[in-house]
């Protein structure tokens, strides 16, 4: 019976993860480069044979790697990534993985995110480009021209975020190990004028909202009952 609780308690643990995971994915559904949160479970057994229980594990999340639509501003500092690439960022965390691109120019010239953090060229250094040139003329690879003039290209890079990864900021992923530059690929550029929009779908994730909801009420009257049925147990054995 105790067993029975146990099992209970691991799939709220289990439910509890999921409903924050949703909630945040809710939260963020018109973030600019966001990309939604997913949890995996798996499950524990406990003993052998005829006697073991199945129990949920906690979970593990992972980063969704389904695109989001790009949307058409007309601003020369926004950028898009197209394909599996992520720009790269300089923050008091370090190097930061980001598909938000909506990007300025300083007064002295440095490209910098809406937070105010160097953008990185290929080679891990920040962006530098010609303050009195203006805006730049973005190529597919992220060569960036002012003038004509060839003054850097935005830096691309690939990295496995893997599970249980950790978010920096809105949009942004802390890279596990060194990200790669994406270099030579004919799959992964940018495009100028446009943003990423978040890859959240809002209906169906209320819909698993409300559906995990509902899984967390059963629960809670499942435990109800058994703790009702425990409790009517021992007063029965009290009494003999």
């Amino acid at each position: 019976m105790q067993n029975g609780l146990y099992v209970a308690l691991s799939a709220q643990v289990a439910l509890e993860k999921r409903l924050n995971t949703i909630a945040d994915n809710v939260a963020n559904a018109s973030t600019v480069g966001f990309r939604a949160t997913g949890v995996k479970f798996e499950d524990v057994v406990s003993g052998i044979g005829p006697k073991s229980v199945s129990f949920t594990s906690p979970g593990d999340t992972y980063l969704s790697t389904q695109h989001g639509g790009m949307r058409e501003t007309g601003n020369p500092f926004d950028f898009a990534v197209r394909g599996d690439a992520w720009f790269g960022i300089e923050t008091p965390a370090g190097v930061v993985m980001t598909r938000d691109g909506r990007f300025s120019m300083t007064a002295e010239g440095q490209l910098v995110t809406v937070e105010g953090h160097p953008v990185l060229d290929a080679g891990g250094a920040p962006m530098q480009l010609d303050p009195r040139a203006g805006p730049p003329t973005a190529g597919t690879d992220g060569s960036l021209r002012q003038d004509g003039r060839l003054v850097g290209a935005i830096g691309l890079y690939e990295f496995n975020p893997g599970t249980n990864f950790v978010r920096y900021g809105n949009s942004g992923v802390i890279p596990p190990s060194a990200p790669e530059p994406v270099v030579d690929r004919m799959d992964a550029g940018i495009v100028q004028g446009f943003v990423e929009e978040s890859n959240v779908n809002p209906i169906k994730e209320m819909t698993k909202l409300i559906m995990v909801q509902r899984a967390f009420e059963s629960t809670a009257a499942l435990m109800r009952q058994t703790e009702a049925s425990f409790s009517e147990a021992i007063k029965t054995l009290g009494s003999k």
